[in-house]
């Protein structure tokens, strides 16, 4: 008798009841993703994204924020690429990676298909969001260190999600997960240059994982044993690897209610430092001799950048986030435009910022995600801030209400007028109420005569 795998025990471990507040808190997650994906249309990348789509697309009946209908592959490239460009996508710290992005795209696009309930759209989103979760976290820092985690587990929720949606039995889902996973990847060097790679790799996660649950409907198999396997995941991309903690705590409430929401247009490295300086009170910047910024060591390798270039490049700069955090209070989407980082203001105090590793916060990672400001003034005065969790964070969460506030901010960013951005949110925030998925959509539709 062959032992039973780490994704078949996972598999199990997805199948069960999923309650009322859960969700009610999925909702939230679908309406956050919505407003980062409205924001996201408006940009460069979707514009490349769109002109492909014009050329090279498939007509279909799937909606999409191009104003065209499309099939599900289509649906997949651009949605799948627009939630993370503005880094305000949900976040699970210890896993490190971001499963909006990925895991609803890919719900809603299977949900279309298969004309699903709204209550089954939500399930799918939390069984998406906890399979990938459960997988990152078994996953060791050598693994994050080369690698985008949220590609490289991101297939493995949208197979998730979408086989929930499917109605998959349980032999099909461990194949969809299998051949999901077994052909994920995405690598860090993009980092490296002005390209738009990170959000491919998003699209490409939710393509590969409905791919795959749909390849596992027509009775395609993958391989049971593909995460602990001698040539499996854990194998391949990390050596740190915890396989058990796939399954642990089986018992435990979902993992949904671990991720974070995120309150700045700017990497999560970045938070806990915009957060001390907030806390730190108005400080003329005048007055500033000095800024020390004490962090994890991953917040310096993906966000140490004194002199950014681009918008984007802005978004993975603490010199940057301190600075519009001093100038400007709560950091808005305009402050991380090019007009905004080009300010002699900004970049002055951009050279006034010196970052450090501290032990205690390398310690802390990522478990929690924290910072100290030390501000110098000039007359030799000092001011200094500890921030142990990043707002937004379980332990400092976001309201509703902060979440309602932030769609309404990213869609009139997206160019999305009072109106139907009203009808987005009394539809999303009442989903599990819902018949059917019909004015959901129509709300989405909406959209194409928008800014989206």
């Amino acid at each position: 008798m062959q032992p039973v795998t780490l994704l078949q025990q996972l598999v199990l471990l997805l199948d069960r009841d999923i309650d009322e507040p859960t969700l009610a808190r999925a909702q939230l997650h679908l309406l956050d993703w919505l407003g980062c994906a409205v924001y996201g249309a408006q940009g460069e990348l979707a514009g490349k994204l769109k002109n492909y789509l014009t050329q090279w697309g498939t007509a279909g009946e799937l909606w999409n924020l191009s104003g065209r209908t499309s099939c599900w592959q289509d649906a997949l490239q651009l949605h799948g690429a627009l939630g993370s460009v503005s880094e305000m996508d949900d976040l699970h710290r210890t896993s490190t990676l971001h499963p909006g992005p990925v895991i609803i795209p890919a719900a809603l696009a299977v949900a279309e298909l298969v004309e699903a309930e709204p209550r089954a759209l939500l399930e799918a989103i939390v069984v998406g969001y906890e399979a990938m979760i459960r997988i990152g976290r078994a996953l060791g820092r050598d693994h994050y260190a080369l690698y985008h985690s949220t590609s490289t587990c991101g297939s493995f929720g949208a197979a998730a999600a979408a086989g929930r949606l499917l109605g998959l039995n349980h032999d099909e889902m461990v194949w969809a997960l299998a051949n999901a996973g077994s052909r994920t990847g995405g690598f860090w060097q993009m980092r490296h240059e002005a390209v738009e790679t990170k959000h491919l790799h998003n699209a490409g996660a939710a393509h590969s994982g409905v791919q795959a649950a749909l390849l596992a409907s027509q009775q395609l198999r993958g391989p049971a044993s593909l995460l602990e396997g001698t040539q499996g995941f854990f194998a391949a991309t990390s050596s740190q690897a915890m396989p058990l903690a796939v399954i642990d705590n089986a018992a435990d409430g979902w993992l949904l209610y671990q991720c974070s929401f995120k309150p700045w247009p700017a990497c999560r490295h970045t938070h806990p430092a915009i957060d001390a300086v907030r806390a730190l009170g108005e400080i003329s910047s005048d007055a500033i001799s000095a800024v020390h910024i004490s962090t994890y060591a991953d917040a310096l390798i993906f966000c140490d950048r004194p002199v950014p270039e681009s918008p984007a490049q802005a978004r993975f700069s603490l010199q940057h986030c301190a600075a519009v955090a001093i100038l400007c209070g709560a950091p808005e989407i305009q402050h991380f435009e090019q007009d905004f980082l080009q300010r002699d203001d900004v970049a002055t105090l951009r050279s006034k910022v010196t970052l450090h590793v501290d032990e205690e916060h390398q310690r802390a990672y990522p478990g929690r995600f924290s910072a100290t400001v030390r501000i110098v003034l000039c007359d030799g005065s000092e001011r200094e801030a500890v921030l142990r969790d990043a707002w937004g964070d379980p332990e400092w969460p976001l309201t509703g209400e902060d979440i309602v506030r932030k769609a309404r901010t990213l869609f009139a960013a997206g160019g999305v007028a009072a109106e139907p951005a009203a009808d987005i949110l009394e539809v999303v925030l009442n989903l599990r109420d819902q018949q059917d998925l019909g004015g959901l959509f129509a709300a989405l539709r909406a959209l194409g005569g928008q800014g989206a």
